[in-house]
């Protein structure tokens, strides 16, 4: 009886040889799993990404990150969307401070570039392969056809006043796109600071400018 008091005591003052499981404290799983996958991207992108990585990032158990995301894809699936709601919601607060339709499609643009510069771990994300099939995400995919759609609805308002060459809105939209992502991406890349040693918001405002050059109706 001794020897079983004696030994139950030794086990208690015994320290424990497994890890312990830490208590979660995050209140919002899921923003704390973005976060933690927005924060990877600066350092190994958007294809290096793991859920268990994430999760070690974001300091809770390797399985909970499958409570929101059932793959890696999912994660950056939602990364992507969360970043294509901000870029609309900024290109609409730039756009809504011009009176002119003209003024409101540069301030599109100029709203793209300075997302892309100071949200580029957002941008490289909405952008990566992994989730070049948006449809597979239908909230993603609105996300992304709703920030495009403010590009063409300025652009056929811009021909509806006379200001704005004749054509599919849709296709000059493309283009104009195409334009103001090429120089994005240059930006956050960091592939312009030797070749082009201006300030963004300098670089963004001439390139914007030759972009209205060729598509503006001039009387």
């Amino acid at each position: 009886m001794t020897k079983r008091i004696l030994s139950s005591r030794a086990r208690r003052g015994r320290p424990q040889t497994g890890r312990p499981r830490a208590p979660y404290h995050h209140g919002n799983l899921r923003e704390a799993i973005l976060q933690a996958a927005l924060r990877l991207v600066e350092t190994v992108g958007p294809g290096g990404i793991t859920l268990r990585a994430t999760a070690r990032l974001a300091g809770v158990s390797q399985a909970a990150p499958y409570r929101h995301f059932a793959s890696k894809e999912a994660l950056l699936a939602a990364v992507a969307e969360e970043g294509f709601r901000a870029l609309t919601a900024m290109q609409r607060d730039s756009a809504r401070h011009q009176g002119d339709p003209i003024e409101r499609f540069q301030a599109l643009g100029l709203a793209y570039i300075g997302f892309a510069s100071s949200h580029p771990s957002h941008f490289r994300v909405m952008f990566a392969p992994e989730v070049a099939d948006k449809v597979a995400y239908p909230t993603l995919a609105k996300a992304a056809a709703e920030a495009f759609g403010l590009l063409v609805d300025v652009i056929a308002e811009c021909q509806r006043a006379g200001k704005v060459k004749e054509g599919d809105p849709k296709e000059l939209a493309l283009a104009a796109w195409s334009v103001v992502h090429g120089l994005s991406a240059l930006v956050v890349d960091r592939q312009l600071s030797e070749l082009y040693p201006v300030k963004i918001e300098e670089m963004a405002r001439s390139v914007t400018q030759r972009l209205l050059d060729g598509l503006v109706l001039r009387p």
